[in-house]
């Protein structure tokens, strides 16, 4: 917690000298407004509130960011090069205050939101490379990106390294693997509260979680680029994932650098808390089906929000209206995207044959705590916020 206040307080005299520096209604040299010392004003604003909460807050903190999901004011998107195609119009940001925390843009159409999809792909190398993005989806626009470790009432950081160590314990005979990184994948898989979120590098897997509940309500689909987040990774990490030629971490790599959680969060440099992605085993089907992807801060204090927050040109998120949510869902199921291939035996075929049958039974999300996060299709009978693979 003290790192968090540390890296707030320093990000707030930043905010002050580029306040000092640049003026309101200065222009850059290509005469364009200069919006940055507003972004970092209101961002320092934002963060000078929270700075005085408990360790409890982060929960009503992401409430309040959720709160304010729909507030948008214009923001800019990164291009390709001269001369390659791919248009931005209609771009907007997230706003949290005045400061732009990702790029969203509310979709129209299944072939809008698969354009944009394709073109943010696209937007760094502009060529036919493999993707870097991953991706969430949220069943509603209300939802928040808060670690399950963050909802937990009282002082949650101090009670990580219990629940880690007791679910060792009291689930032995369901040993993963070896590393601390392996059991955290395995107790996220089965709804224990830890600092992981759920990713994937399918958009089609996120977008059914986004589609498959709540039908008459907006989704989301989150995407960050987890190679752009990776170059800001301290150089212990950084080297071994360079020297693997690899785009995201497995258990075994990330814990040559650090085989305990405590040593993951020393990694921070300049109070900067940072983010990484990494794989999970395959513990069974639904992993490899869902083409699972797992995130971790170095701060269990700092949530996603925060890090879009500090990141903004790292992210994206489409919003998808509830017309919009059902012609969505009506291509996933011609594609076999559903809950009977990505939820992998009767469980899951009993979730599918229920949606199909009657979509709006489902619709009132039984047992789901709506500030929560949302990957997932369970929503109703494990009550996991909809975690994917959960």
């Amino acid at each position: 917690m003290r790192r968090v206040h540390a890296h707030r307080a320093r990000r707030t005299a930043e905010a002050t000298m580029v306040s000092a520096a640049s003026p309101a209604g200065s222009t850059t040299a290509g005469g364009r407004p200069d919006r940055s010392a507003a972004r970092a004003r209101a961002v320092a604003r934002h963060h000078d509130r929270q700075a005085g909460h408990p360790a409890g807050g982060a929960q009503q903190r992401g409430v309040r960011v959720a709160r304010r999901h729909r507030m948008a004011v214009l923001g800019s998107a990164p291009r390709c090069p001269e001369g390659s195609s791919g248009r931005r119009a209609g771009v907007e940001g997230l706003s949290w205050g005045n400061a732009i925390v990702v790029k969203v843009v509310t979709v129209s159409s299944w072939r809008e939101l698969d354009d944009a999809v394709g073109e943010a792909g696209r937007s760094e190398g502009c060529g036919p490379s493999h993707s870097s993005l991953v991706f969430r989806g949220l069943a509603r626009s209300t939802y928040s990106h808060m670690s399950g470790l963050a909802r937990l009432r009282g002082k949650y950081a101090a009670v990580e390294s219990h629940l880690v160590r007791n679910f060792r314990k009291y689930a032995h005979r369901q040993a993963p693997g070896p590393t601390v990184w392996d059991w955290l994948a395995l107790g996220q898989h089965h709804g224990l509260p830890t600092r992981l979120l759920d990713w994937t590098f399918s958009p089609l897997v996120a977008l059914h979680f986004a589609t498959a509940t709540w039908p008459e309500d907006d989704g989301v689909l989150l995407s960050v680029d987890c190679a752009a987040a990776h170059r800001l990774l301290p150089e212990p990490l950084r080297a071994p994932l360079a020297a693997e030629g690899a785009l995201v971490f497995t258990t075994e790599l990330l814990a040559r650098v650090a085989p305990a959680l405590d040593r993951f969060d020393r990694l921070t440099e300049d109070d900067r808390p940072f983010l990484a992605f990494f794989e999970p085993p395959s513990l069974d089907e639904r992993v490899v089906n869902q083409s699972s992807v797992l995130s971790a801060l170095s701060d269990v204090t700092y949530q996603l929000e925060d890090w879009l927050a500090d990141h903004p040109d790292m992210g994206w998120q489409w919003v998808i209206p509830a017309p919009v949510k059902a012609e969505i869902r009506q291509r996933l199921d011609q594609a076999n995207i559903t809950e009977r291939v990505l939820l992998p035996g009767l469980d899951g075929l009993a979730d599918w044959l229920r949606r199909y049958y009657s979509p709006g039974s489902i619709e009132d999300g039984r047992g789901v705590q709506d500030n929560g996060a949302s990957m997932a299709g369970l929503e109703n009978r494990h009550g996991q916020n909809g975690r994917m693979g959960g």
